[in-house]
């Protein structure tokens, strides 16, 4: 029951929340022994804030959860594929596992690193999971915002 697909799933609903607030559409959760201990969507508009990624609110959260600043043992279930700022906080948490949905081909992390990791060598790292779902909310919003009204 508790395996990637659930927990991106939990991430693609914390994506939804963001659609719902006129946010990019990106969602995720940190879990750690089949428990979610971070979540988070984004809210750069909502907060005025740039850093206001979906993978920044759920580490804070996980962190405080914790009362620690790494995460070897957790998982970070996201969406979207990370960008070159986030990929960054995602290695200084040396966070062990990374569930990656749908690529992100203009502002994900590989535009800027290519086959190399930009994570924690001892991170790894699964793409792909429900990436149709995460590519499919992405889609959605920026036609809504294309649309005449």
């Amino acid at each position: 029951m508790f395996d990637d697909t659930y927990f991106m799933q939990r991430a693609l609903q914390e994506a939804q929340l963001a659609f719902d607030k006129d946010e990019i559409p990106v969602g995720a959760v940190v879990v750690q022994h089949n428990k979610i201990i971070g979540r988070g969507h984004n809210l750069t508009e909502t907060l005025h804030d740039v850093t206001a990624h979906a993978e920044m609110i759920a580490l804070t959260a996980a962190f405080n959860h914790m009362g620690a600043k790494y995460l070897p043992d957790a998982t970070l279930y996201v969406t979207l594929e990370p960008c070159h700022m986030c990929a960054g906080a995602l290695y200084w948490s040396k966070i062990g596992r990374i569930v990656v949905g749908a690529a992100d081909e203009k502002h994900g992390y590989r535009r800027f690193y290519g086959s190399q990791s930009p994570f924690h060598p001892k991170t790894t790292l699964t793409t792909g999971v429900l990436a149709e779902e995460g590519a499919r909310l992405m889609k959605q919003f920026f036609q809504r915002k294309r649309s005449p009204l």
